[in-house]
């Protein structure tokens, strides 16, 4: 054995590197466009007072990623979906089944697709009633709740070795602050290669944050709208069956800036934006070199969150589009806003996922990412926003207090929301380092 050893050594080959666990990753996509016999509503506009989708532009997927590396297993999660209620993810949990799944290693991400299902169509508690919130809808509950779960397990059967890379770049001009006064973006566009261990594109995770946004009220259509453009773009691009998965950033005040000569169809605008974005996705993706996996590691850090409670602003913005009065926001507190929430977590070698558990401003989401880099020597940390939940928007104390605005009004714990988030996902960021 000593020998055996010593003549590891001689060759440069640490001993641990001969019992190191392989690490592995199993692939799955699933199509979770609702069946228009369920009349599903679309979310992200109360004015649409929960009509049923007239059709079907795209279909809206869902795709996941499953890690194993011994013992230790997480799936990530993406989806075209406007956000998930706080109880859809233990539902999911709860059908695959399995006690080796739980709700700290799954991870789902949403694209914040604003053509896609209404959050609170998928809420068990909102008992609201309230036709501009959205109704719940148990057989769409019950439907979306079983192919994500089947997605997972799917992702699971056929594991394989992978190598992974990752790099970013700024794009200049593709979204601006939509908030007066306010002009802070984010322009990062990040992107993580795997391919298999003989180098053949096997998926692509990308991650960039602005407001699926080009649709308004009036489009009636399931769509995954520019973000669902971006990933048929890159894998028509790479080919060979690649996966390729999306993850919106700290959006939560970003909007899209359409691209020139796309014309006056929101249609148009969001196609094009969304493949003129997937070919910047496919630039960057050809110039990343992968390694071998040597650095997996995860984790979940509880956020109990500040006291509940409604914006100053909000009967007159989000009051006003949701149908709410106030001796209905108690109802509303008590029943669809948690009193506490989570940070997800997940590191792949140089990327570093902090799942945000709602619409974090672009401002807060920098200074977040700032600091974890420099906490953790971490080259990519990115925001993964919406993560498996949606509680609020996310802002700080100076654009709660000062500027107001739709953003602010939808934010249902007060000034201090930002800090006790931000402080949750520098701890829980630290663990990986």
């Amino acid at each position: 054995m000593f020998r055996f050893v010593g003549l590891l050594l001689l060759l440069g080959i640490p001993f641990g590197a001969v019992h190191a666990e392989p690490f592995l990753a199993g692939k799955a996509e699933t199509v979770i466009t609702p069946p228009l016999a369920l009349k599903t509503s679309l979310g992200g506009y109360g004015e649409r007072m929960s009509q049923p989708a007239t059709g079907i532009h795209d279909d809206l997927r869902a795709k996941a990623l499953v890690f194993v590396q011994g013992d230790k297993k997480f799936a990530l999660v993406t989806a075209d979906a406007l956000g998930f209620p706080p109880p859809f993810k233990e539902e999911i949990v709860k059908k695959i089944g399995d006690p080796s799944w739980t709700v700290e290693n799954i991870m789902l991400l949403p694209s914040h697709s604003h053509t896609s299902f209404d959050m609170s169509e998928i809420n068990p508690k909102n008992e609201m009633g309230i036709p501009q919130l959205g109704i719940f809808n148990l057989s769409l509950y019950t439907v979306l709740s079983i192919r994500f779960s089947t997605l997972i397990q799917d992702a699971e059967r056929d594991l394989a070795p992978i190598t992974i890379g990752t790099e970013s770049a700024f794009l200049k001009d593709w979204v601006r602050n939509r908030r007066d006064g306010e002009e802070v973006t984010d322009q990062v566009l990040t992107v993580t290669r795997i391919d298999d261990e003989e180098g053949n594109p096997f998926a692509v995770f990308t991650n960039f944050a602005a407001h699926p946004t080009f649709m308004s009220a009036n489009d009636m259509m399931f769509s995954g709208g520019w973000p669902g453009h971006l990933q048929r773009t890159v894998e028509a691009l790479i080919g060979d069956e690649v996966e390729c998965l999306f993850s919106n950033g700290a959006e939560g005040d970003q909007s899209p800036i359409a691209r020139r000569r796309s014309g006056n169809s929101s249609w148009e605008r969001a196609e094009r934006y969304g493949r003129e974005l997937g070919i910047e996705v496919y630039r960057l993706w050809k110039e990343i070199e992968t390694q071998p996996v040597e650095k997996f590691e995860y984790s979940y850090e509880k956020l109990e969150l500040p006291t509940r409670t409604w914006h100053p602003d909000f009967m007159a913005t989000g009051g006003a589009e949701y149908g709410l009065r106030e001796d209905l926001m108690d109802l509303l507190i008590d029943q669809m806003v948690p009193e506490e929430s989570a940070c997800g977590f997940l590191r792949l070698n140089d990327l570093l996922i902090i799942g945000i558990p709602g619409e974090m401003t672009a401002e807060i989401g920098k200074k977040l990412r700032d600091q974890v880099a420099e906490k953790t020597g971490v080259k990519h940390p990115i925001i993964g926003g919406l993560a498996n939940e949606w509680i609020s928007y996310i802002l700080s104390p100076e654009q709660y207090n000062g500027g107001g605005g739709y953003e602010a009004s939808v934010s249902f714990y007060g000034p201090q929301l930002g800090p006790t988030v931000m402080a949750a996902a520098l701890k829980g960021a630290e663990k990986l380092e």
